[in-house]
């Protein structure tokens, strides 16, 4: 099984964090989204991924080296393809084309998910699906009675369906959807500006291939600051297996509130932490409290009151009570 991860954007709804770092590998309940991204997907497959593409723009050597690393970790070869103009998704995929072949899965790298079913790889391609209240603000499918994909519709504006793809496809043919994809550039056939892979999965359709879907439990985005502090809510929530103290150091009548996730050297004193807090490693924490946030690594937080945030790496705050979203080598007081 080949996993192609396109994750070139540039993140403007998760700015300031994004300016130093590409949205997948923000952390959330100690891991980055995309570690998490491709663990699930790698349990939902029951097999093993063993090449991994990451379509990206250029972000620089020390991220293309932890991209590489992540992949190692679940014991697939990773390989670094650029996207160096944002021309849509099937122009993404087609960038990683030496991945597509055989079994492939697509996934874009903004969204978890929560799923107990296995991969059935007896259908031409499976569509992970959610449902959702808005369809209107997302592309959805039609079934008929055999739970056989009839339409892909994109942002409908009135109802059709409210079964929402969440951006996670398997392909049984990754050869075929090269050709697909590659004729949506030759024939300059685009969306909004754009070539989409919603028109290739319709030219699929059409020529008889059967695409079925395969629905999540639970979908969850990191698109902006609130919905990724939800996420890491979820995370720990249903993984208490996370929670970690890592070597911290409590002095001064510290306080946890389960769950919360603590990297390795924190030192927190006189602080009640959680729940849902997720710290990186080598912070330190004075006299705070704090609740459903992401603080990153080597920040130093003292006497605040934090709800609802995201802090980067390097910072430092000391003295006030706000929801902050703080990207690295910031310093507020």
């Amino acid at each position: 099984m080949k996993l192609i991860i396109p994750m070139a954007g540039m993140g403007k709804r998760m700015r300031p964090h994004t300016l130093t770092v590409p949205k997948p590998l923000l952390p959330v309940a100690g891991k980055p989204i995309v570690h998490w991204l491709i663990e699930d997907i790698s349990e939902v497959c029951g097999e093993p991924i063993d090449e991994i593409g990451f379509v990206t723009g250029y972000f620089g050597q020390e991220t293309e080296e932890q991209l590489i690393h992540i992949a190692e970790s679940v014991g697939a070869k990773g390989r670094i393809f650029y996207q160096e103009e944002a021309l849509g998704t099937a122009h993404a995929i087609l960038c990683a084309k030496e991945c597509l072949k055989g079994d492939v899965i697509v996934a874009f790298a903004d969204t978890l998910f929560r799923a107990k079913f296995h991969l059935d790889k007896n259908h031409d391609g499976v569509i992970w699906v959610h449902k959702v209240d808005n369809p209107s603000s997302f592309g959805v499918v039609k079934l008929n009675e055999n739970n056989t994909i009839t339409d892909f519709i994109e942002k409908p504006a009135e109802f059709v369906s409210d079964l929402a793809i969440i951006g996670i496809y398997f392909f049984k043919s990754g050869e075929t959807l090269q050709t697909e994809l590659q004729y949506l550039i030759d024939n300059d056939i685009r969306e909004k500006g754009e070539y989409q892979l919603t028109n290739a999965l319709e030219n699929m359709k059409n020529k008889g291939m059967e695409f079925v879907t395969g629905a999540v439990d639970e979908w969850w985005d990191c698109g902006n600051k609130d919905a990724t502090v939800n996420t890491n809510n979820r995370l720990l929530d249903t993984r208490p297996e996370l929670f970690a103290v890592n070597h911290t150091q409590y002095n001064g009548g510290t306080k946890i509130i389960e769950p919360c996730f603590i990297g390795v050297n924190v030192k927190i004193t006189g602080s009640t932490i959680g729940p849902y807090v997720s710290i990186g490693d080598n912070t330190v924490i004075e006299n705070s409290t704090i609740q459903s946030s992401i603080i990153q690594n080597n920040s130093k937080i003292c006497n605040m009151n934090l709800r609802n945030s995201m802090i980067g790496n390097h910072v430092l705050l000391d003295g006030n009570s706000h929801e902050f979203s703080i990207g690295d080598y910031s310093t507020f007081s």
